[in-house]
């Protein structure tokens, strides 16, 4: 990776281990699944400490303890939509050098650290305060952008609230740090809402706060070599500390430190993330992590489902949150977020992969996702019951990149075709079928699969088939052959969607094999609509 070592600090040898401070730890990794924490885990026993918290939360059937939480169950409108684009997307675009900037920036021998000196200054002089002024998101047109997510068929819509980096991209009633009063000047999360609510999608927004504390803590060190030998990074000027927060020992080292135990930061997130929730009221929240900080974040969340209660329907809230390790988790109160990967099976709860198709934050030097690789994996977690929600990255300005611009034309294209097989429709018996084998869990995500490699979804009487590429002259699916045992009926009738006409195929103990029109109405992927 390019590391020099002679770069560390002495007074990181001091605070942390040595892997924790070079920075190998400064990119997401690749976390098992975990189980839930109790209340005396690691990042969570200061929480459950005699604090003085202010935690005021609505009324409504909900309470601040896991037993009541996990009464929670995901709402229609979240099963149904299947497919949401989120924009993560903010400042740290601004050095087109992609994700976790704020952070690497400081850390000597990384690419970021390498790039700032040479294209802004050292950071004890420029740092990352520096870098949210040029950010003016000139060209941010959100209305016409909403347009094309939703031809692309997203039904759902997250906005970063804020990431990692302590900016709130909101009109924030709590911190200086925010879009409105500085960079762009303009409410990004109130203006994305207005877009994607004028057409009936369903609005969230993602907070990466809970870990900022400990991932910002970078900033305060300084070089431990010449010429800028000892001199602090901007991060330890105590006139920027709201920003980079206080040197409290705590440096990232993984899932085991992704919170921090200072109860001013708990209280501190409480109050900014339901400033969030309560002037933007969105239907879905994303915690990057487990459900932080004990008894702050299931006050935090009681707040957000009671807001949202239906007394028919129950709440109409989303909340993701993810097992690896950190905070609180448990399956029966949130909807499972996994990063950049897939489940292997078919989960008895909805669940939801967030991915990206380029790096988190535009970056210069990214291969991008095609299109066939996002509408596989799309159909892949669907068939699984869960949903795809997509970041399409965005320009430091506002504007589509042109790898962004084409996947939303080829997603359209698909789409306007495939959509029924895909918006409200449920698992079946078994999820699919194929030479291809799925990576289990996150970071998990670059499977190629082929046109042998069937997908299944069901809506009403429909039974759906997916090819996740082009079959060939005939598509052979071996589950619904008299013998797998699946069907009770035997299969009355073959449809490609796009095509009028009714395909002819044949039925054996071993397979329903299906001839395929020399012409397929859509690229990446065909669906075959069986009445049984």
């Amino acid at each position: 990776m390019g590391w020099n070592m002679k770069r560390i600090s002495k007074r990181s040898f001091l605070s942390a281990p040595l892997l924790a401070t070079v920075g190998f730890a400064t990119a997401p990794l690749a976390f098992g699944q975990a189980s839930a924490q109790a209340d005396e885990g690691s990042d969570c026993k200061p929480s459950e400490k005699r604090v003085d918290y202010k935690l005021p939360i609505a009324k409504g059937p909900f309470t601040p303890e896991m037993p009541s939480l996990e009464t929670y169950q995901a709402p229609d409108w979240f099963r149904d939509a299947k497919f949401g684009i989120w924009a993560h997307w903010g400042p740290q675009a601004v050095p087109r050098a992609g994700d976790w900037y704020a952070r690497q920036m400081y850390i000597p021998g990384h690419p970021h650290y390498d790039h700032h000196l040479k294209n802004y200054g050292h950071p004890s002089e420029v740092g990352y305060k520096d870098i949210i002024p040029l950010w003016k998101a000139e060209k941010f047109e959100p209305e016409a952008l909403m347009d094309k997510y939703v031809a692309a068929g997203a039904k759902y819509f997250v906005s970063m609230g804020v990431h990692h980096d302590n900016f709130d991209l909101w009109n924030s009633k709590t911190h200086r740090w925010n879009a409105a009063a500085m960079g762009p000047k303009r409410d990004i999360v109130g203006a994305w809402k207005t877009a994607a609510k004028k057409r009936g999608l369903h609005f969230g927004v993602s907070e990466h706060l809970g870990a900022s504390h400990n991932w910002f803590y970078p900033s305060h060190m300084y070089d431990q070599f010449w010429p800028k030998l000892g001199v602090s990074y901007d991060g330890a000027d105590a006139r920027f500390a709201d920003l980079y927060h206080s040197n409290n020992n705590e440096p990232y080292r993984g899932t085991s430190t992704w919170y921090t135990r200072d109860p001013a930061f708990h209280q501190m997130w409480f109050d900014r993330i339901r400033d969030l929730i309560d002037n933007y009221q969105p239907d879905l929240l994303y915690s990057d992590g487990g459900l932080p900080f004990g008894i702050v974040g299931r006050s935090l969340l009681s707040h957000f489902y009671n807001g949202a209660a239906d007394k028919s329907r129950g709440t109409q809230a989303v909340y993701n949150c993810k097992a690896i390790g950190s905070g609180e988790y448990s399956s029966k109160m949130c909807v499972q977020d996994v990063e950049r990967g897939v489940l292997k099976d078919i989960n008895p709860l909805p669940w939801q992969t967030c991915s990206s198709n380029g790096d988190w934050f535009y970056s210069d030097n990214y291969t991008y996702k095609t299109a066939p690789d996002i509408i596989h994996m799309l159909t892949d977690i669907v068939s699984k019951n869960g949903n795809l929600l997509l970041n399409i990255v965005l320009y430091p300005d506002g504007s589509l990149p042109p790898e962004s611009q084409s996947l939303l034309d080829e997603l359209a294209a698909w789409m306007s075709v495939n959509s029924e097989a895909i918006h409200g429709s449920r698992p079946w018996i078994i999820y699919g079928e194929g030479p291809t084998e799925t990576a289990d869990g996150a970071f998990m995500e670059n499977t190629v699969y082929t046109g042998q490699d069937i997908r299944f979804t069901t809506k009403g009487d429909a039974l759906y088939a997916i090819t996740l590429g082009d079959p060939g002259a005939t598509c052979r699916i071996a589950a619904l052959g008299h013998q797998a045992g699946h069907l009770s009926r035997p299969v009355r009738k073959v449809e490609l969607l796009g095509q009028t006409k009714a395909l002819r195929f044949r039925q054996t103990d071993d397979a329903l094999v299906v001839d395929m029109p020399a012409t397929l109405p859509t690229r990446h992927g065909s669906v075959l609509k069986l009445s049984i």
